[in-house]
Order: C-alpha cells, then sequence, then structure tokens
C-alpha cells in the first residue's frame, strides 16, 4: 500500500471524508474533533546485499477525539483488518489540548 492509497482508504471511513490530513494542519484550518493525521514515522527497510532491498515506511495514523472515541477506533481498526495491515495501537491524552490520541503503528 502507498501512502497516497493510505490517504484514500483513511478518507473514505464515514465522516472523516474531509477530517484526514498529512503531517498537520495548517494553522487554524484543523476541523473540529475527531480528526486524523498520518505520517512516515521512519523506515524499517529490509536490506540484502549492501542495498535496500525492500523499502517500508512505518507511518503512525493518530486519531485526535474530545472524548474516548471508541466508535472510530473500530472503523479505523476494521479498515486496517481489511486491508490486511498488522497495526498496533497507543493511547494517551494530551492535557494541553484537553484531547485523546490513539496512535496506530502500521508498516507500508
Amino acid at each position: 500500500m502507498t501512502l497516497a492509497e493510505l490517504n484514500t482508504a483513511l478518507k473514505s471511513i464515514t465522516g472523516f471524508d474531509k477530517k484526514v490530513v498529512y503531517r498537520s494542519w495548517p494553522v487554524g484550518e484543523a476541523p473540529a474533533l475527531p480528526f486524523i493525521v498520518f505520517m512516515v514515522d521512519e523506515s524499517d527497510n529490509f536490506g540484502a546485499d549492501d542495498i535496500v532491498y525492500k523499502a517500508i515506511n512505518r507511518v503512525n495514523i493518530e486519531l485526535y477525539s474530545k472524548n474516548k472515541d471508541t466508535t472510530s477506533e473500530g472503523l479505523i481498526e476494521s479498515l486496517l483488518e481489511s486491508k490486511s495491515l498488522y497495526w498496533e495501537k497507543n493511547e494517551t491524552y494530551i492535557d494541553d489540548e484537553q484531547c485523546y490520541e490513539i496512535i496506530y503503528t502500521i508498516e507500508v
């Protein structure tokens, strides 16, 4: 899956067609919560014969919501499973922003 395909897939989630962005929203243009931000965090390439045999990007998909949003989490998890993508999940509360951040880590 490419980043463009991931972007399209995330925007296909019910209610998120205009609430998905790569890396960050321009200042003052973030939509109301919940929304999704995704970005390449690092690479985890497979090497052979001193070259990158297969490039693998580790991508974070971040769901931001005012309250714990198990519905949106379920929609994201269902999408990832439908694309046969293995994911790990981490949750935190951002005091300064007064919102939850759920981070899904996948490799593409």
